[in-house]
């Protein structure tokens, strides 16, 4: 076979450190796209963005020849910049040391899209850290509470 033909999808999360509340609605309206520049940049596809103010959920379409560290590494560390440029009185915000991914098969792609674009409405209900036990829960993941959150 001449080519490397994939559909590597991905679910990601990732939050503010000690989940401040720092991305205002004002805010994330610049910062998604400036998120998918850098996912593009990266040669990555960002297929949907959404979040509440102390975490971010990204669905994409990943390269086969790229880890998610380098790319997560790449995003966190460009947009941190970014927003200290931009809104110098966020100078104190900082992104989580880790983040979770989880696999996305395709014919889960409408549902996963539809979770990602209803952020907002789904934390009227709930705060980040129920939502990212039950995540890391509902995909099989290992994992002990006690190093979850910092």
């Amino acid at each position: 076979m001449p080519g490397t033909y994939s559909q590597i999808l991905f679910h990601i999360v990732f939050s503010t450190k000690h989940r401040e509340p720092w991305i205002t609605s004002d805010i994330a309206k610049r910062l998604y796209p400036y998120i998918g520049g850098i996912v593009r940049a990266e040669k990555g596809v960002l297929c949907d963005i959404g979040g509440v103010e102390d975490h971010v959920h990204m669905y994409l379409r990943w390269r086969a020849d790229g880890s998610v560290s380098d790319l997560m590494r790449a995003v966190k560390a460009r947009s941190s910049k970014w927003i200290h440029d931009t809104f110098p009185s966020l100078g104190a915000l900082a992104w989580q040391e880790g983040y979770s991914v989880f696999s996305v098969s395709k014919s889960q792609e409408e549902a996963v899209k539809k979770y990602v674009a209803g952020q907002v409405e789904h934390h009227k209900k709930g705060d980040f850290k129920s939502e990212l036990l039950r995540l890391l829960g509902a995909h099989g993941v290992e994992f002990d509470e006690r190093y979850v959150f910092d």
